[in-house]
């Protein structure tokens, strides 16, 4: 548990600069199974008007490009907020070993969702999860990024 908090930290960091950067926080950290960062990044949606720019994405193809394969065996992957269905899918198929979140999104999680593909027998490809790793934290910065756009879109 220590080393999940200790790379979940790490994710935290990543979803700071997200922050700093007026990108939704959302940071993603992906270690291999010697416990050696392999990617680490955040958000880019906006930056790069990309609507498949969540850190997830761009982790997953940061790390296989690191290591030369696409496919992240032994790999953990510590996000500060519950896979989209499209990352979820995209961790499936990067054949991810664990997933380790923090805050809950109960609106577009795919978890909260209902959608528990990393469990389907019928998919080439399972993975255990984690939720709610410093969850509060995550949940906060989340909150406090967009009460200050709502803020800003109301002093307009």
């Amino acid at each position: 548990m220590n080393e999940d908090l200790h790379f979940m930290q790490e994710a935290y960091q990543e979803a700071q600069t997200a922050f700093a950067k007026d990108e939704v926080p959302v940071g993603c950290v992906i270690v291999s199974e010697y416990n050696e960062v392999i990617a680490s990044t955040y958000n880019l949606k906006e930056t790069e008007n990309n609507p498949c720019g969540h850190a997830e994405i761009l982790a997953i193809q940061m790390a296989a490009q690191n290591l030369g394969d696409w496919r992240l065996l032994g790999a953990t992957v510590y996000v500060t907020l519950e896979p989209c269905p499209m990352c979820y899918s995209a961790l499936i198929q990067a054949r991810v070993k664990r997933v380790v979140f923090g805050a809950y999104d109960r609106k577009g999680g795919a978890l909260s969702l209902g959608y528990n593909f990393h469990l389907d027998k019928r998919l080439n490809h399972t993975f255990s999860i984690m939720g709610g790793v410093n969850h509060f934290e995550c949940s906060q910065l989340l909150s406090k990024f967009f009460r200050q756009k709502r803020d800003r879109h109301l002093s307009k």
